[in-house]
């Protein structure tokens, strides 16, 4: 089978990207032939089975105009595609550049940017053309739903991402200044995120448990204000020795962090036409062994089986999460069993496993009436 992909950079530091690496290395895996169709500023890493046309701008620096140059793309993600069984559409926003691709048509969901894109005020109709033709895959049955709120008609499958396992084989040996039981977590450090309410629950954690530690790892770039407010309550709390927000790190000092850390907590939050379409840190530190804490009405839902390998609070519950947070720091036993049955959750939940349903996806569509 050949497939054209249209994706992302593979070798950035984004969901979108990671996605596309992963899926591209798995599904070579299986024997997959791809041609990989990314932005012109790409210099991803030898990929197996994939040959790589720069051909569209870029989405995490996008050019003025974006839209219209994804357009005007079309022609030659055409050309690329040409000889290719179907088009997969791996970003939502790159969407726009398969309008006139008369090919077996694949978008995967990851979240917010497909509902968003759909209702767009401008180009909004030109993708939900795109979308009603296309088969999309959902990473969540919460992103399902989402889809299905805008486009009732969607022809829709749900397929979780992967884990890669391999990252956490090998636990790290770095010397991390660990002192006491702690609370990771991992992620752009943005209000969605919900970091400033892990900060307030930590008030609480510290009431109870007074040497508890929390450790932030992300990039504290994409939102300098709400990283200032959170530093100011961090500030307002006490809490300049309890928490630590530590930037982005090195691969090394991120997994060393994960098999010291204790619990893993996210506190996502929707936020307008903003979801959580999936979580992969929830399972990412389920394939670590740490028990997990996430939200409910989001795809965290699918990343984490509540009482199994963690917790799921509701949104905004600071006291919930405070709660679920002290029940777990103070019992080792509970600690162990949760991540012990975690690893296994994300051992059934590998790229492999997931590169065999989108492959057997791909079958389906091949052989189903085309859609128009």
């Amino acid at each position: 089978m050949h497939v054209a992909l249209i994706a992302t950079d593979p070798s950035e530091s984004h969901g979108w990207s990671r996605h596309a690496h992963d899926l591209i290395v798995a599904l070579a895996a299986q024997g997959v032939r791809m041609t990989l169709i990314t932005s012109r500023t790409a210099a991803p890493p030898a990929l197996p089975n994939t040959s790589v046309l720069p051909a569209l701008p870029s989405l995490t620096a996008p050019p003025r105009l974006l839209r219209a140059r994804l357009l005007a793309a079309n022609w030659a993600v055409r050309r690329a595609a040409r000889d290719a069984d179907l088009l997969h559409v791996l970003a939502e926003p790159y969407a726009l550049s398969a309008l006139l691709v008369r090919k077996p048509l694949v978008v995967t969901a990851h979240g917010t940017y497909l509902p968003a894109t759909a209702q767009s005020h401008f180009f909004g109709a030109l993708y939900r053309q795109v979308y009603r033709r296309a088969q999309i895959i959902c990473v969540s049955r919460y992103t399902e739903r989402r889809v299905r709120e805008v486009l009732p008609r969607a022809h829709s499958h749900v397929i979780p991402n992967g884990v890669n396992l391999a990252r956490f084989a090998q636990p790290a040996a770095l010397n991390l200044p660990k002192r006491a039981p702690t609370v990771l977590s991992v992620g752009q450090i943005k209000p969605r995120k919900g970091f400033l309410e892990i900060v307030e629950a930590m008030a609480r954690v510290r009431e109870q448990i007074p040497e508890a530690q929390a450790v932030f790892i992300g990039s504290t770039e994409s939102d300098p204000p709400y990283v200032a407010r959170l530093r100011e309550r961090i500030a307002a709390l006490g809490l300049q020795d309890a928490v630590h927000l530590l930037g982005r790190l090195p691969e090394a000092e991120l997994l060393a962090w994960y098999a010291a850390a204790d619990v893993f907590a996210l506190h996502s939050l929707n936020q307008g036409r903003a979801f959580e379409g999936f979580g992969l840190v929830y399972l990412e530190a389920s394939a670590a062994g740490l028990p997990v804490v996430g939200t409910r009405d989001c795809g965290a839902e699918d990343a984490i089986r509540e009482g199994e390998t963690g917790f799921l609070v509701a949104q905004g519950d600071v006291a919930g999460l405070a709660d679920a947070l002290i029940r777990l720091l103070r019992d080792p036993e509970l600690r162990h069993r949760l991540g012990a049955a975690g690893q296994k959750f994300a051992a059934q939940h590998t790229w492999e496993a997931a590169a065999r349903q989108v492959l057997n996806y791909y079958k389906q569509v091949l052989t189903a009436p085309r859609r128009r």
